[in-house]
């Protein structure tokens, strides 16, 4: 292992900026690694895999400010300046962002793609968190839409999510959940108190598009989400809280 802090750039100020690494895996997988500037390998890290929406780009997922030609592809994550608003806030950690990006831009096809996805994927996570050398690191599956396909992917590969796991986030990408994945996410949930699974998604079961709906009734992240809140419900404590048209659900910590 190695410490990245040590192949941080400086600016013509002569001050450390974060710094982006670039490299591919599994022959049509692009991997961008945000590490922060103040890389402090006596810290714990934050590794927070962030696999990319279906047809978006890195740069897309990142974020910029809006111009003429990219405007709305530009103007729609932000990823890159709410990362910086997160290490602001934790300044006892090192936040690492790795994107995940794929040649098809889609990583439910990828999948289809990839006979051996199972041990791809896994060994894109173990390749990944063995670069940095801390005190500790923990990690964080992210997705958004078909991102969520990689994080079950990564489910796939193991009988019992590690400990290092410490947070799952769906954010409108649970399309992939299956029951099976529920006894997974329970016993991890109860065995790791320090263990967060988050949730996002919107009533996509409503949604037309030229008079069609985009998603069939079994189809959505909408039908699929309310799958996964009631196999967790038969095991932990779940309450619900309302707001107008946003309906919140927690366990009771």
């Amino acid at each position: 292992m190695f410490c990245l802090c040590a192949h941080l750039s400086e600016g013509a100020d002569g001050m450390q900026r974060d710094s982006l690494f670039e490299f591919r895996m599994c022959q049509d997988v692009s991997v961008t690694i945000d590490v922060p500037r103040n890389y402090d390998a006596s810290k714990e890290t934050m590794l927070i895999f962030y696999a990319l929406a279906n047809g978006n780009s890195t740069v897309h997922t990142m974020g910029n400010t809006r111009d003429t030609l990219y405007s709305w592809s530009l103007n729609i994550q932000h990823i890159g300046p709410q990362t910086k608003f997160i290490r602001r806030k934790l300044r006892d950690q090192n936040i690492v962002v790795a994107y995940l990006e794929n040649d098809f831009k889609s990583w439910p096809l990828w999948k289809t793609k990839h006979a051996n996805f199972i041990s791809d994927v896994q060994n894109i996570v173990d390749t990944i968190s063995n670069l940095f050398e801390s005190a500790s690191t923990t990690i964080c599956l992210n997705g958004h839409s078909g991102g969520g396909r990689f994080i079950f992917a990564f489910l796939d590969g193991v009988n019992k999510i590690p400990n290092y796991v410490k947070r799952i986030v769906f954010l409108d990408s649970d399309y992939g959940y299956e029951n099976s994945y529920g006894s997974k996410i329970i016993n991890w949930l109860q065995e790791n108190k320090n263990a967060c699974l988050q949730v996002f998604a919107y009533d996509d079961s409503q949604v037309e598009l030229n008079g069609k709906r985009i998603v069939s009734d079994t189809g959505g992240t909408w039908y699929r989400s309310h799958n996964m809140l009631k196999d967790l419900s038969a095991v932990i404590k779940i309450r619900i809280v309302k707001d107008d048209s946003i309906q919140i659900y927690k366990s009771e910590n």
